[in-house]
């Protein structure tokens, strides 16, 4: 059965979604062929800085449109998705009459949601190291891809007023550090797959679950239109047994996103002239967001995303500090060496469990 209509997912997420800034052909193209050269760039700068290898060649990022992230994200919720349905099965999911509604009614209800969301995002999302991809023709899975969204990065440097060529270099300093992170580190892909799937595999998915978090969500958004600061969809679904798997799931996005923060700022000032002032002038339009936007990342987890940045980096900051970036490294060794959520937020712990005591035993 299918739970989420993804064709519907697609139309609704296309349908809603803004156009972009007006740009001209010739610039449109000009800035697509830059942003192709400038991620090859720019995974040079990140190999040579971190230290680490790709254990497959990279080639230039992928250039989408905001359509074009919207199908790609919905290939990705398949691929994440689709096993976890087969495998809960469908008696968990159609268990009374009201779980046949639930499948005929709720799957396009649920992919309107989904569009109407991923709309919204994509017309944020700057860059993105794709993890989940559907087979390629010959059956194998591709390990990922890199992603820019040049309408959003053009319409960006405009607002910002920045010189356009240093904040896309600086943009795609960021996502080659993600692409860098999964590359050279052929586990944490599986890793993370399976941290999601067990997620969604510790919540009952029957029709009455169901109903209590559409309450939940409708709870949610009604608390954040009157400004309620810690509701969000993401803590409106936990249970203790999801509250843990997603203090794992945080621990690794930060020190993924903190990683990637960490490698644009000290790659930035000497390969991108004006690092400084775009990071002084992207930080302050993080935080000068209008009423909308401050409520539909509030829903979406989008602050916990910017806690995340701001924590990872200061994790990466203090290790690498301490003990080097060779030393740092040993965070990718294996997921019992990734740092938990309490080491995040004390490097110090981190470095105790993971470099001292391999420093002594060799």
């Amino acid at each position: 059965m299918t739970v989420i209509d993804w064709d519907v997912a697609v139309n609704t997420g296309v349908r809603l979604v803004r156009p972009g800034p007006q740009v001209d052909l010739s610039d449109a193209r000009q800035a697509v062929a830059q942003l192709r050269e400038l991620s090859t760039v720019a995974a040079g700068h990140v190999r040579e800085f971190t230290g680490m290898n790709p254990l497959e060649p990279a080639g230039p990022a992928v250039i989408v449109d905001r359509p074009g992230w919207i199908r790609a994200n919905v290939d990705g919720f398949r691929v994440v998705l689709e096993p976890v349905l087969q495998q809960m099965g469908a008696e968990r999911l159609n268990t009374s009459p009201a779980g046949n509604l639930t499948s005929a009614v709720g799957s396009r209800i649920t992919g309107v949601q989904l569009g109407a969301v991923l709309s919204y995002l994509a017309g944020k999302v700057l860059g993105q190291y794709e993890l989940f991809l559907p087979p390629g023709p010959d059956g194998t899975t591709p390990t990922g891809r890199l992603t820019l969204v040049a309408p959003n990065i053009v319409n960006t440097e405009r607002e910002m007023d920045v010189d356009a060529r240093d904040f896309r270099l600086w943009v795609c300093l960021h996502e080659e550090t993600h692409r860098m992170q999964f590359t050279a580190t052929p586990w944490l892909r599986a890793y993370v797959q399976e941290l999601m799937q067990e997620l969604l595999l510790s919540s009952e998915m029957d029709a009455a679950a169901l109903i209590d978090r559409l309450r939940a969500a409708g709870e949610a958004v009604a608390d954040a239109v009157r400004g309620g600061r810690d509701s969000n969809l993401l803590t409106a679904f936990q249970t203790p047994e999801q509250k843990e798997i997603m203090d794992r799931v945080t621990a690794v996005m930060s020190l993924a996103e903190g990683h990637g923060d960490y490698v644009m700022d000290a790659v930035g000032p000497e390969v991108v002239p004006t690092v400084e002032r775009i990071r002084a002038r992207f930080q302050k339009r993080r935080e000068t967001l209008n009423p909308l936007d401050r409520i539909m990342r509030q829903l979406l987890g989008m602050d916990l995303k910017m806690r995340q940045y701001e924590e990872g980096a200061a994790f990466v900051s203090a290790v690498v500090g301490q003990v080097g970036m060779t030393e740092f490294n040993k965070v990718w060794t294996s997921p019992e060496t990734l740092p938990t959520l309490t080491e995040i937020r004390d490097p110090n712990a981190w470095i105790d469990r993971v470099v001292r005591p391999a420093a002594i035993a060799e």
